[in-house]
């Protein structure tokens, strides 16, 4: 056996320091200073050296542990049985490896065998006890053999259940998860915390795990997280389940979340199969996921299979791209946006982030520039998850070069040259231009004619740069006085394409309140609100005219959204703007409405599968106008859901739990009843 010279001794305990470093600041400070692909890397070169110089194998080594030693603050809890980590994967080849070698233990084909196939969840992993179907512990991975006991704040979660469902609960069981924060929670904390100059948290990951690491219990309450269960790690007495899929529907029964997208594959090419796929749809989940975990689904298989040092040999863990990388940061520029914010944006070398090239990230504000103290010229860690903007996460400091340059905010508009100004309590500073600002004209535009605004189909964003440069359209207004004619003198816009546009034009004047409003881009005015202030007021001409108070009166707004709205129909080219939309004959049907219970109110409906007869954003907007909140997952509080075409795994828990069901057609039947006020409830 060879033996390692002077220089693989170094760099094997410069790898076990970083990483160690890594861990800690990960882990115990919620401070991370590698990404992940770095972090791979290392632990992927130090696992090399090892298996090349087996002699330099030391108990403390990262490779031979799972995770950190717990923070301060809380109880130590032992895990009854160690929660390891799992091997990784990280092309078609190691998991047809993998697969191979659970044949060759088994003696038998690859082919031969069922693997369960689900997201790896990208949160903090945590063990929750039960007693006699009472929650009575739970705890954080820590080092894999002791963790922290956070039974409180665990209790916070509303998706841990505090007691078993059922009646055959079993004696003891002790459930593993992941706790998760879904982008849109991720990013409204951070917003909050920008706003309040508080912590900023990095990813969704470190938010989930500082989180839960409150030593006071009624902040975790405050925050926007999930637990989803992927393992039964003890349960007494033996329920008989054979798989670890069926085991999986068990704890579903009985009030676990679990994964929508496990699926049972058999052979390795299916395995492969689903690892794309999910990969393809990763972006659409909404949360993060940083790979696939393939286990064998024969627990009894499982059990002969047994444990190699720190993992099973029976799961592997097959990781996606990181969605996380360093860079350069070559510039700033600065946007305007449709309200006027100027957006920072770092102009980057470009980077490969999760099968993506990343040029370009934003920088949010003045506050998030001297948070991350960040200057031209800087290393810098890049974040892309999912739908959200690639961000600016971190700065490496110890790479500054000397000539680094100090980022200047504009004192003046970068499009349109007036003031810039930002209110005291705002992070965010704007354009005073208005519609004057060209840039803020584009966007506003583009608002209005989105699709879940007036829905102006082919409208694209070319077109608009290049009404508003020719000066034709200032206001949405002027959208409706284009003409064929005039629009065929522009590139690429002959005579059908023009004759298109001008009809959807026509088309998109018939509208309803709601969509209005939302279509006038009022700060902070969401389709939701939208909707909230159509239905309390009724008519436009009564929302206009409503002062402070009575906008308050309405549900979900809040002091700062009714200074905005009073504020908007207050000025005077808004006013102008709204009276020359409906002078070019935009229109929708409105009434004087009573205040009163809606026909709906206080249920809650899902949407799920394709509707022919409209979008399902329209059948939300109409559910919502009648009272009723729409949500996007089924559970037994649900009052109806409406199936479509393609109806899937929310159809499917609706027949579980006999949640009433109802089709298109019916479900058409009952809204014009309840819009003509012909019946009262479902």
């Amino acid at each position: 056996m060879s033996q390692p010279d002077a220089a693989v001794l170094k760099e094997i305990a410069t790898l076990r320091a970083e990483l160690e470093e890594a861990n800690y600041r990960y882990y115990v400070l919620d401070d991370p200073t590698l990404t992940d692909a770095e972090y791979d890397r290392k632990f992927q070169r130090l696992k090399q050296l090892e298996e090349k110089y087996p002699d330099q194998v030391t108990p403390d080594s990262p490779t031979q542990r799972v995770g950190a030693p717990p923070a301060e603050g809380f109880p130590e809890v032992t895990h009854a049985i160690p929660m390891l980590s799992l091997d990784n994967a990280f092309s078609r080849d190691d998991i047809v490896a993998f697969a191979q070698r659970v044949a060759e233990r088994l003696e038998c084909e690859p082919d031969d065998i069922a693997f369960s196939c689900e997201p790896k969840l990208d949160g903090a992993a945590v063990s929750l006890v039960y007693e006699q179907g009472v929650l009575v512990s739970g705890a954080t991975r820590g080092d894999g053999r002791t963790g922290e006991g956070i039974t409180s704040n665990l209790r916070t979660l509303r998706s841990v259940p505090l007691r078993l469902r059922g009646e055959k609960a079993p004696s003891l069981l002790e459930v593993r998860g992941e706790v998760i924060m879904r982008h849109s929670g991720f990013e409204a904390l951070n917003e909050r915390a920008r706003e309040e100059g508080s912590k900023v948290f990095a990813n969704p990951r470190n938010a989930a795990a500082g989180s839960l690491r409150q030593l006071d219990p009624r902040v975790t309450a405050t925050r926007p997280l999930e637990f989803h269960a992927y393992q039964a790690a003890r349960i007494e007495p033996d329920m008989n389940d054979k798989t670890h899929s069926a085991l999986m529907q068990r704890l579903s029964d009985i009030g676990f979340r679990t994964s929508a997208e496990l699926s049972v594959m058999h052979g390795p090419s299916a395995v492969v199969d689903y690892c794309d796929a999910l990969g393809e749809k990763r972006d659409r989940l909404g949360f993060d996921i940083d790979g696939v975990v393939i286990k064998v689904d024969d627990l009894r298989l499982q059990r002969e299979l047994g444990f190699v040092a720190r993992a099973p040999r029976w799961a592997i863990a097959f990781k996606f791209p990181a969605q996380e990388e360093t860079t350069q940061l070559n510039d700033v520029e600065f946007q305007v946006g449709r309200t006027g914010a100027i957006t920072p944006v770092a102009r980057l070398e470009p980077v490969n982030v999760a099968g993506v090239t990343v040029s370009n990230a934003t920088l949010h504000n003045a506050d998030e520039i001297a948070r991350l103290d960040v200057r031209i010229g800087d290393t810098v860690a890049i974040r892309r998850a999912g739908d959200v903007i690639p961000q600016v996460v971190r700065v490496d400091k110890d790479k500054r070069p000397k000539d680094a340059r100090e980022i200047e905010f504009p004192r003046r508009c970068p499009v349109c040259d007036s003031d810039v100004e930002r209110l005291e309590g705002e992070a965010v500073a704007r354009c005073s231009g208005g519609l004057y600002c060209p840039a803020q004209r584009k966007e506003a535009i583009k608002h209005f004619a989105g699709r879940r605004a007036l829905d102006i189909d082919g409208l694209g964003e070319k077109l608009i740069d290049q009404l508003v440069e020719r000066d034709w359209v200032e206001t949405p207004a002027d959208l409706f006085h284009l003409s064929v004619e005039q629009l065929q003198t522009l590139p690429r816009m002959a005579k059908k394409s023009s004759t298109n546009l001008v009809n959807a034009l026509e088309k998109a004047k018939n509208t309803t309140l709601p969509r209005f409003i939302y279509a006038l881009g009022i700060r902070e005015v969401g389709e939701a609100t939208a909707v909230n202030l159509a239905t309390h007021f009724g008519t436009l001409s009564a929302l206009q005219a409503a002062d402070q108070d009575a906008l308050e009166a309405v549900e979900d707004v809040g002091p700062v959204v009714a200074a905005h709205v009073h504020t908007f129909f207050r000025q005077e080219h808004n006013q102008e703007t709204i009276e020359a939309l409906l002078k070019s004959g935009v229109r929708w049907e409105e009434s004087e409405v009573e205040q009163g219970p809606t026909p709906l109110e206080g249920q809650t409906w899902v949407l799920t599968g394709t509707l022919e007869s409209m979008t399902r954003d329209d059948g939300k907007a109409r559910l919502q106008a009648l009272g009723a909140k729409v949500a996007g997952s089924v559970s037994k509080k649900t009052a109806c859901v409406v199936a479509g075409e393609a109806a899937g795994s929310k159809l499917t828990k609706a027949e579980e739990l006999d949640v009433p069901v109802i089709d298109e057609a019916t479900f058409l039947e009952r809204l014009k009843a309840w819009e003509k006020g012909e019946e009262e409830d479902a």
